[in-house]
């Protein structure tokens, strides 16, 4: 199975020259219970399986990346176990129509949850540097009550924020761990396992109306890694609130600048209400 991230990298690089969009944890670490409101999420599109991260913000809604909805056919599958896989095979479920998309049922009798997926109605694909929109969200269809919901920054709160460099923020997901092979080329590559929740802390690098970047380096004094292949979707939090999602990279081995969707804008929140937030 490939990151969904993998099918955006390539829109990215083409319509941009620059970015490879985000998928998998470079450093971090494993997140255990310290974020129980993120989960993973898969799914199908015309193309085939893909997973991505999400973050619970309300019982009956997770906050995703428009990359992660966008094409989605039949329901989404969801859990908030926080080590899927330490090694293959996948766990996830695979549907009997793959044509078709998950359905609820063979997604609750593989003790899956089940949503429908939800695309913000302005999202560019990465091709309007100004209307950027990379932003979805999964509804479900049984609310969960188990897991309190994360909480969403108000509209407004990364412009507050005059020096970027010397502000921390939180990634989590559950993209790909970056490491040397243990055979053959010792060059650091995204592997496909293990399958884990985690999560890195970074510095900002730079905000737009649309973006906030952050630099995802392990080896950055001020930070703890960057987010990869699979971590596409997860939140990035400050001061414990949810003010993006994790949306596009510069590398294909999820080094150096990592870019989030904002989610404390105007035309961000006034969509989301919709949903109840």
């Amino acid at each position: 199975m490939r990151a969904r991230v993998i099918a955006v990298a390539a829109a990215i690089l083409l319509s941009l020259g620059l970015v490879a969009p985000a998928s998998a944890s470079t450093g971090g670490t494993p997140d255990g219970e310290l974020h129980p409101n993120v989960g993973l999420i898969a799914f199908y599109d015309s193309t085939g399986r893909y997973r991505c991260s999400a973050a619970l913000v309300s019982p009956t809604v997770l906050l995703t990346a428009a990359h992660c909805t966008d094409g989605t056919l039949g329901k989404t599958a969801v859990t908030f176990d926080s080590v899927v896989a330490e090694e293959p095979p996948s766990p996830l479920p695979v549907a009997a129509d793959p044509s078709a998309g998950y359905t609820s049922a063979e997604l609750a009798a593989a003790g899956y949850h089940s949503g429908t997926a939800v695309t913000h109605p302005e999202y560019s694909n990465f091709t309007d540097m100004d209307n950027w929109y990379d932003v979805g969200v999964v509804v479900l269809d049984e609310p969960v009550t188990d897991i309190a919901p994360a909480s969403l920054a108000e509209v407004g709160t990364a412009d507050a924020i005059k020096q970027p460099r010397s502000t921390i923020f939180t990634a989590v997901g559950y993209g790909t761990e970056v490491r040397k092979a243990e055979s053959g080329p010792q060059k650091p590559t995204p592997m496909s396992y293990p399958i884990i929740r985690r999560y890195v802390d970074m510095p900002g690098q730079k905000i737009t109306p649309q973006i906030i970047q952050t630099n995802g380096n392990e080896n950055d004094p001020f930070g703890s890694g960057g987010t990869c292949f699979g971590d596409s979707g997860g939140p990035l939090i400050l001061d414990g609130e949810i003010v993006g999602v994790t949306s596009y990279g510069y590398t294909s081995n999820c080094r150096y600048i990592d870019g989030y969707q904002r989610v404390d804008i105007e035309g961000v929140a006034e969509w989301l209400e919709q949903f109840g937030l």
